[in-house]
């Protein structure tokens, strides 16, 4: 919607100085990358970890913007601009005024943690689009959903839609009617200031465990960027009556920590006493969990009891939050049959359970083992592939191949994404740090570089009654070899493992098969 710059650095809660004509008017949408840059539009010229926006003020000018936003002043410049301390925690806001503060025509639940954020998500989405009245949308790392069908990629493989992006997603929500969305939130995108400008209603925590460390520095500024979440309710508008609630993990370290943010209301859901929303009678069977929460009956198929935690913060989050109707809830958590890429069978009619997870911390590596555990048949073995980023915390080196010689039988070590880093050298440490607690190479576990190959070799030892499990990738379909992102979907090479033929389209299948 037209809007004009003098109007668009009022919504700016840091402010900034108009360098030109404050009344140029912003007809087309707002913008961080000159290449998307139109006539008539803004550009946002931030520094990002790779690119300096700056670099490209110039281009962005030649496809016609009406104006930019930049951090230095431009004394030779012809084109009006707002000068701003910091272009990236800017660009939300003036992406929500450009789109008519769209997040405040819906009822908007965010969702953080380290682990479970999407099922979480899914799970929230599902008891919404269960309960009368009620038209919902989701927003998460995996796609957007508009609820009526619709859906929409948000990247293949990056952490959150940029602030440009999640306002139009927003918009269009709010055009459709759309009255609720439920939105994942990842530390990147909190840090990073991709969600600023939504006001929310409902913030949820999952749990806060060593995951970023590369990115964030410290787990203490890891947690803070997790709890921007949670400090944006009371900064939030408040347009529909819908009370400010803050909805924690109660079983998590960090629970006290969260609990201290200010908010109208405070949920605290978990497996153990203390809880508000407690899970209580869990029954584990081979193909669905069932508990009670408050005496009322829950039939979940997702496996695991981390995921027991997922439901129970979906049901804190519309019960405690939103009022909702067991019947809802109900209906809602059984229709979830699985999450993409989260413990996701596939079956190519082998003998055995093979699934793909995203779990890529050793927390969730961890949960993951242990569901996958409780599936082994009897005199059955758990046979884990994974890998570990280049460029990534690396801590997680150690830690991951430790949790995995302990927990699976055998383990796979193998590339996942290592980017600009030598792949040889990320598996000799993942495998000194398996050795470290007793591991033994070629007895419980192996390296083979070519995921494509290790999915395969896992596939051929496997027998009946065992589970094979392709941890790390998930949904994602790319895998980054040096600044060049592959093709490449684990579920499609588990796929092509279980059919006989690895997947070969990665750079190591190449070298392996000369």
């Amino acid at each position: 919607m037209p809007i004009t710059l003098g109007e668009l650095v009022h919504a700016l809660p840091m402010g900034g100085r108009i360098y030109g004509d404050p009344d140029v008017l912003i007809t087309a949408p707002i913008t961080e990358d000159s290449r998307d840059a139109q006539v008539g539009g803004l550009f946002v010229a931030r520094r990002g970890l790779a690119n300096d926006g700056h670099e490209y003020l110039a281009a962005a000018v030649a496809r016609g913007v009406a104006a930019l936003v930049t951090e230095r002043e431009l004394p030779d410049a012809n084109t009006p601009y707002l000068r701003v301390d910091d272009a990236a925690q800017a660009l939300g806001f003036l992406a929500a005024a450009y789109y008519g503060y769209p997040s405040r025509a819906l009822t908007v639940i965010g969702v953080t943690g380290t682990d479970g954020k999407t099922t979480t998500s899914t799970l929230i989405h599902a008891i919404l689009k269960a309960s009368p009245n009620v038209k919902a949308g989701l927003i998460s790392t995996i796609a957007a959903d508009f609820g009526d069908g619709e859906t929409a990629d948000t990247g293949l493989h990056v952490t959150s839609p940029g602030a440009p992006q999640l306002q139009a997603i927003l918009a269009q929500m709010r055009d459709r009617g759309l009255t609720h969305v439920v939105l994942e939130a990842t530390s990147h995108g909190l840090a990073q200031g991709r969600l600023n400008g939504v006001d929310l209603d409902i913030a949820v925590m999952t749990n806060v465990t060593h995951e970023h460390l590369d990115y964030h520095g410290t787990w203490e500024a890891y947690r803070d960027a997790k709890a921007r979440l949670f400090r944006m309710l009371m900064a939030s508008e408040r347009t529909h009556g819908q009370s400010k609630v803050a909805v924690i993990n109660h079983d998590d370290p960090s629970a006290d920590y969260f609990y201290a943010i200010p908010a109208e209301e405070k949920i605290r859901y978990g497996l153990t006493a203390g809880a508000d929303a407690r899970a209580e009678q869990i029954v584990y069977l081979p193909n669905e969990t069932r508990f009670t929460v408050s005496r009322q009956p829950i039939r979940l198929q997702l496996p695991g009891a981390f995921n027991v935690q997922n439901a129970l913060a979906a049901i804190a989050a519309t019960r405690a939050g939103l009022r909702m109707g067991f019947d809802s809830i109900q209906a809602g958590i059984a229709s979830v049959e699985s999450v993409s890429g989260r413990m996701q069978p596939i079956d190519e009619g082998q003998a055995f359970i093979a699934l793909v997870d995203f779990a890529h911390t050793p927390n969730a590596l961890q949960r993951a083992l242990e569901a996958a555990r409780t599936m082994v048949a009897e005199g059955g073995r758990l046979i884990c592939v994974f890998g570990c980023a280049g460029l990534r915390d690396r801590e997680k080196r150690r830690m991951m191949p430790q949790t995995a010689v302990q927990l699976a039988d055998l383990s796979i070590f193998t590339a996942e994404d290592p980017r600009t880093e030598s792949l040889e050298a990320i598996l000799q440490t993942m495998s000194e740090a398996a050795v470290a607690v007793g591991g033994q190479e070629g007895q419980n576990f192996m390296r083979v570089a070519d995921r494509g190959q290790a999915l395969y070799v896992a596939c051929q030892q496997a027998k009946a009654g065992d589970v094979v499990i392709a941890c790390g990738k998930g949904h994602e379909q790319s895998m980054a070899f040096g600044t060049v992102e592959y093709a490449w979907d684990d579920r499609e090479a588990l796929r092509a493992a279980l059919q006989g033929m690895p997947l070969t389209t990665l750079p190591t299948a190449q070298r392996w098969q000369s």
